[in-house]
């Protein structure tokens, strides 16, 4: 059995800047997986800011995570789409596209599948 861990996100193992200086992901390692933090400024939106760095058409990263501050409107492949906010838990599939909405900056953390994300594939 794994010991007890806890890390302040606020320090790093690694950061991810998205292009364009548009924010970034912050990562820890805990036991088996990381958790992100991640932080979209207003204009930020996946195909433009990350989408040169993941090769992919749609962002392939699985997304589970709790929105802190901000709104991001997410749009799938299939066509279907949403919008979170403030105190929502998000499950986000790969194939997506994703926009910061409004003048806030979009906040939160991810407990998905970080490995790849914002990374070239």
């Amino acid at each position: 059995m794994a010991g007890l861990e806890i890390r302040p996100l606020s320090a790093p193992d690694e950061v991810r800047t998205y292009l364009g200086g548009t924010g970034e992901t912050q990562t820890v390692q805990l036991g088996p997986g990381l958790v992100g933090r991640h932080l979209a400024e207003p204009g930020w939106r996946w195909s433009e800011h990350v989408k040169p760095l993941a090769g992919t058409d749609f962002c392939q990263t699985r997304h589970l995570g709790y929105v802190i501050s901000g709104r991001m409107h997410v749009v799938m492949d299939d066509g279907s789409e949403g919008e979170c906010g403030p105190g929502d838990a998000i499950h986000i599939p790969p194939g997506h596209d994703a926009w910061v909405v409004g003048d806030e900056p979009c906040v939160f953390v991810d407990f998905g599948q970080l490995q790849d994300s914002a990374q070239p594939h």
